[in-house]
């Protein structure tokens, strides 16, 4: 069978970071949502997203197909049904889509003809850039049952503390120095060749993606996600950083979502409550306003690419968006368009030419070519979001 994940309705509700990717190449546990979806299907997928996306991210089409709205977590359950679907079926979660069955004859897809499946069982859906953090706690946990049924951990180092051994798993070339690991709050995940340097401490659930690295003395509270290829230090709390992204220092990050390619500079800091203990709002790209999120404590959302300079504050429920620079004294507007350069004191245009030099270079660290492709999706993205930059 032929799977594809569609971006669906909250696609716009995940900006910035739908900005740059699809709502499917979204981290959130251990595991992106493609992946999680892809171990769990036992295939490979492809996409249904925006039109400037798809040459990065293409749709493959064949005689028979499945459309997984790819906003939805997978579970055992929801697997067992979607594997069995049969022509003109479709799957409900309370009145939303979770999948459809299509051919490549059908024209257009009416789902009045469909029969209907309601799922009844719990499922987790990523409505809401905040829900990433929000839900993290629950989907490290599947994720963990998920990578680690029927295998070995590797060996706790000499030296290290830990509780709970039994939530501990450890990948291979992971390296672990005289640190402690305390697995009683939820599970801890290692991943390949990564690092926890001297004398860190570490609070579950977390995840530590494959080449990443912990520096020395850092201390993180679960539910905390570092993806692949990232570097962090000082203190982070129910966080996450999707991957290629850098907090190396000194600084506080709490109840927040950085996506790639970002980098918060040393002993930056950001607020998750408010002094009056109030409801957080939020930017929505929907609305063009802050919403309610419903919570008390959220911190920071940075996009692709976005940067801040040393000493640098967030004040709580603070969206960055894509490619942005972020510097100097006093916080920042809770809205920092893509594509901005300078901080409290005023904000001009970071040109987009300026934006792809910088992540080529960027990319040449990791041993990565920054190609046509990325290029593009940045001039858009530029483009799309220049009616925000009015400046003054």
């Amino acid at each position: 069978m032929n799977y594809i994940l569609y971006d669906g309705s909250v696609r716009n509700a995940l900006l910035p970071f739908t900005y740059t990717k699809p709502v499917a190449d979204l981290r959130i546990g251990i595991l992106t949502i493609r992946q999680k979806w892809e171990k769990h299907l036992g295939f490979t997928t492809t996409t249904l997203t925006e039109e400037y996306l798809e040459e990065k991210y293409p749709m493959v089409e064949m005689a028979e197909n499945v459309m997984i709205n790819a906003s939805f977590l997978p579970t055992n359950s929801l697997i067992e049904i979607i594997k069995n679907l049969k022509e003109n079926q479709v799957v409900y979660k309370d009145n939303e889509i979770i999948a459809f069955f299509t051919t490549d004859n059908q024209d257009e897809v009416n789902f009045e003809t469909y029969e209907q499946i309601d799922f009844d069982d719990e499922l987790i859906q990523i409505a809401n850039t905040w829900d990433l953090f929000s839900l993290n706690d629950a989907a490290i946990r599947l994720d963990f049952d998920l990578i680690t049924e029927g295998r070995e951990s590797q060996p706790i180092p000499e030296g290290v503390n830990y509780c709970n051994k039994e939530d501990i798993f450890i990948e291979e070339g992971a390296e672990i120095l005289f640190s402690t690991l305390n697995a009683s709050t939820g599970p801890i995940y290692i991943g390949k060749d990564s690092l926890l340097m001297e004398n860190c401490a570490i609070r579950g659930p977390f995840s530590l993606g494959d080449d990443s690295v912990v520096k020395m003395g850092t201390k993180i509270y679960g539910a905390t996600t570092v993806g692949p290829n990232c570097t962090v230090g000082g203190e982070i709390k129910n966080s996450i950083l999707m991957g290629y992204s850098n907090k190396g220092h000194e600084g506080y990050l709490g109840n927040s979502v950085l996506g790639e390619w970002c980098n918060m500079g040393a002993d930056s800091n950001n607020s998750n409550l408010k002094n009056n203990y109030a409801e957080v709002r939020l930017w929505s790209y929907e609305t063009e306003g802050f919403a309610k999120t419903g919570l008390q404590f959220c911190g920071l959302m940075m996009g692709d690419h976005s940067k801040c300079a040393i000493n640098t504050m967030f004040n709580t429920g603070t969206v960055v968006g894509v490619s942005a620079n972020i510097y100097g004294a006093n916080f920042p507007r809770n809205f920092t368009p893509s594509f901005s350069w300078g901080g409290a004191s005023g904000f001009s245009v970071y040109q987009v030419s300026k934006a792809i030099e910088t992540a080529t270079l960027v990319f040449e660290r990791k041993g990565l070519e920054f190609d046509e492709q990325e290029k593009k999706i940045l001039i858009h993205v530029f483009e799309e979001t220049s009616k925000y930059r009015n400046f003054k």
